[in-house]
């Protein structure tokens, strides 16, 4: 079928302007996201739809009038995917005078198959586009499977297969132009009320990206920025709003429940202010970011505010990771007694960034999950990405550990030299030399990690260099390497049980 284009008539007309008979309102979002550091694809956002990772809470306020007793009150912008089952209505002109008896959700939106599905049998118009001239047919629509089947006047049937448009005579009853809250509500006072409704919608979600620039010149230091990613995809508009954002695991039941229009308010705790933009305070056991702005969120949009002012000279610490081990969790039910198991392998060195999330840093606050790109000037003094990683809520005074990729220029394998074993005095004893080289034309301090991994007890017999316990199953050996220089690390290690 071709497609069809509406031509309304004054009663239709009169209908849509009855469904925008509410004033605009004062919104106020807080948006949950779910989602984890690196889920969302951008590249696919309109795709995602009610699945989005999040969702929000939307409290509208507005000026409505009421008459004395019962009456119907119609609530219309309302978010297309919200859960009519989170609404709460309250009148802050009079909340002891005024309650919701019955409430209905109307959520059957015109559409143009609708609208035929519906004037079946009924009289309809039906223009028709010949050159420069318009004709007109009327008649009663018999069918409109594989075009339009009409009954004219004179009782002759013409079906049609194309068309310029549709004429019909009214909006039938329950099909609406946009989805309606309809309330019977009972008030012992007439007149204006602001009234304040909340409720959730899927469709909407946030999550956060950090920008880093590293300076290496004279010691280890990193720029700062952080921006918020915010979608609207819930079927509704919320011009000038204030927005909230709540970072943290919050839990939600398979059922909704109705939202309590002060949840925002409990469990606060002293605002950390940061100029106009977010503000960050306690919420229960979360964190929430309060815009100092009203801004508009548009439906089918994506937007992006800084979370905070740059932060520049954070002081940090590179650190090179040496690796030829096999992973760091292995666990065997019984002693792993196979010689051969790993007694070669080449290594790898993870180049990562550390910083601290310290007030004295110029931080000091709590960090979203989100992912962070960090840049570092080239020699022409151009701006070049050198990696970036995904970080989970940080509180504050924690630790952020950032890996950029492999190091180039440190090379090195891990080879088992000896190894021994006696089942009647349960006991294992290998010795393995791991040989580390640093190709770079500056010094380089390398951290070698080795992961016991044959049995839970064991002690080192003998070792090259000072060992780092780090836990039950994991030592360090931290390499000073001059440039273009190496060395080994030895170590003899016994499991028993």
């Amino acid at each position: 079928m071709r497609p069809i284009v509406l031509a309304m008539t004054a009663a239709l007309a009169s209908a849509a302007s009855a469904a925008h008979a509410d004033s605009t309102g004062e919104y106020s979002l807080t948006v949950y996201s779910s989602a984890q550091p690196g889920q969302i694809d951008t590249r696919q956002l309109a795709n995602y739809g009610n699945n989005l990772p999040g969702y929000a809470l939307v409290r509208d306020q507005r000026v409505m009038r009421l008459d004395a007793g019962r009456s119907t009150l119609r609530f219309s912008d309302v978010a297309a995917r919200m859960d009519p089952t989170t609404v709460a209505f309250e009148s802050l002109t009079d909340p002891a005078g005024t309650r919701v008896i019955e409430q209905n959700y109307q959520y059957d939106l015109v559409s143009g198959q609708k609208l035929l599905e519906r004037f079946l049998g009924e009289t309809v118009t039906v223009e028709q586009t010949r050159g420069t001239d318009l004709d007109l047919i009327v008649g009663k629509l018999l069918s409109a499977q594989n075009g339009l089947t009409l009954q004219l006047q004179d009782g002759s049937l013409r079906t049609l297969t194309s068309w310029s448009g549709l004429r019909f005579p009214s909006l039938p009853g329950g099909l609406i132009t946009k989805p309606t809250l309809v309330w019977d509500v009972d008030a012992k006072r007439a007149g204006d009320h602001k009234v304040r409704v909340a409720y959730q919608s899927s469709g909407m979600t946030w999550w956060a990206d950090y920008n880093a620039t590293l300076d290496e010149r004279d010691s280890c230091k990193l720029d700062l920025t952080a921006w918020v990613t915010l979608v609207n995809q819930s079927g509704g508009s919320f011009p000038n709003a204030q927005l909230k954002l709540v970072a943290g695991e919050v839990n939600r039941a398979p059922t909704p429940q109705p939202v309590g229009m002060m949840m925002a308010k409990r469990g606060m705790v002293a605002e950390a202010p940061m100029d106009d933009g977010f503000t960050e305070s306690g919420l229960f056991e979360y964190h929430l970011y309060t815009l100092g702005r009203r801004t508009d969120v548009p439906d089918n949009a994506t937007k992006q505010l800084e979370l905070f002012p740059a932060v520049g000279s954070i002081p940090c610490q590179k650190e090179l990771l040496f690796t030829a081990a096999p992973g760091n969790r292995v666990y065997w039910q019984t002693p792993n007694m196979d010689q051969g198991y790993a007694a070669t392998q080449e290594g790898t060195t993870g180049a990562y960034l550390l910083f601290k999330n310290r007030k004295e840093a110029g931080l000091g606050i709590p960090l979203p999950a989100g992912r962070v790109r960090v840049n570092q000037a080239a020699q022409d003094g151009s701006l070049e990405f050198i990696g970036e990683d995904l970080i989970q809520h940080t509180p504050r005074n924690e630790e952020l550990r950032i890996k950029l990729g492999n190091a180039f220029d440190i090379a090195g394998e891990r080879k088992q030299t000896d190894f021994k074993i006696s089942t009647s005095e349960k006991w294992i004893e290998e010795s393995f030399e791991i040989n580390v080289r640093n190709r770079k034309q500056e010094r380089a301090t390398v951290r070698v990690r080795e992961y016991l991994y044959r049995w839970s007890q064991w002690s080192l017999l003998r070792h090259s260099h000072t060992p780092e316990k780090r836990d039950a199953q994991t030592v360090d050996f931290v390499l000073d390497l001059p440039a273009d220089g190496e060395s080994t690390v030895k170590y003899t290690v016994r499991y028993s049980w």
